[in-house]
């Protein structure tokens, strides 16, 4: 008889649960259900057991452990709760594993011995895009020296840092890691910070300035995505404009000269690389930093050709 003088016996509890013995023994001993002996030394359980240990199998069979499970048993966290945490455990887990499949298939794919070696080098210094993506934000926010709200320089950060994919390509994987790399670059820090510094004692409002910038940018975006060469126009004019109003000048040949020899260092070779990694990254070739680039080539330009303003 299963429930006698009101208790359950260990084999009972273990069928109407479809929890093996063994594992009931185990549960008890670690305090998970709470069971009393009869009078011949046999565990004996309440009815409260069988709804307990139910509720036991079903997050175990989750995959959830035991300290998650000790938190519902106790009230401490609901069943939502755990779910939620456990849920995002296993999807860093799954970002995880797709980052290093790539990297693997990145080395494979490999052109030839040079090649290989080249891509396991870049890739064995970062091991995921999460690092990866810490590293370049920790790069930005160095070379920023020039006062700015948190929430502009954050806005900032999230157009210079792609966010990594959950599940990467090859390419994708290597466009991250060679970012991590210039991001690791003192040559290429030392020149940006330079020029933040020099242009931070010439500039009156750098949010300002940014805003402007970001106009500018956004005007130019469709030129990039269509593959436009630079030229002069409304975007350029913008964006000059947007520096000449910080700067205490006019869009003047001679002014475009000044701009052109302040933001060379956003030009340099391995900036463009940096851009042209963040659009392989992030899927998007009309990234704020290309239509940038965009503008201060359509500076030259018109520079080189002797333009003026408006």
């Amino acid at each position: 008889m299963p429930w006698l003088d009101g208790t359950l016996g260990i084999g009972d509890l273990a069928r109407l649960t479809g929890v093996p013995v063994r594992t009931v023994r185990f549960y008890c001993d670690e305090g998970i259900v709470d069971s009393v002996r009869s009078a011949g030394g046999h565990r004996r359980f309440e009815r409260a057991a069988v709804e307990r240990l139910g509720l036991v199998r079903r997050l175990r069979g989750l995959g959830l452990g035991l300290p998650a499970v000790r938190q519902v048993l106790a009230g401490e966290r609901s069943v939502a709760e755990v779910v939620a945490a456990e849920r995002a455990a296993l999807d860093g887990r799954l970002a995880d594993l797709s980052w290093r499949r790539a990297s693997l298939r990145a080395v494979e794919e490999a052109a030839g011995p040079a090649d290989r070696a080249a891509r396991l080098a870049l890739l064995a210094a970062v091991q995921d895009g999460g690092a990866a993506r810490d590293a370049l934000t920790a790069f930005w926010r160095r070379t920023m020296v020039a006062p700015v709200s948190e929430v502009m320089l954050a806005a900032f950060v999230t157009a210079a840092v792609p966010e990594p994919p959950a599940d990467p390509t090859p390419p994708q994987v290597l466009a991250f890691a060679e970012l991590f790399a210039l991001a690791g670059d003192r040559e290429l820090t030392r020149g940006l910070l330079a020029m933040a510094r020099a242009n931070a004692e010439l500039v009156t409002d750098e949010a300002e300035l940014l805003n402007g910038i970001g106009e500018a940018c956004a005007l130019a975006q469709p030129a990039v995505r269509a593959g436009e060469p630079p030229r002069a126009g409304p975007e350029l004019d913008r964006f000059v404009a947007a520096h000449a109003s910080v700067r205490g000048g006019g869009d003047t040949p001679g002014f475009r000269r000044r701009l052109l020899a302040q933001v060379a260092a956003d030009r340099d070779p391995r900036m463009r690389r940096y851009w042209r990694l963040v659009a392989e990254a992030g899927g998007d070739p009309a990234t704020i930093g290309a239509a940038h680039l965009w503008l201060t080539d359509s500076l030259e330009h018109t520079v080189r050709r002797g333009g003026a303003g408006r």
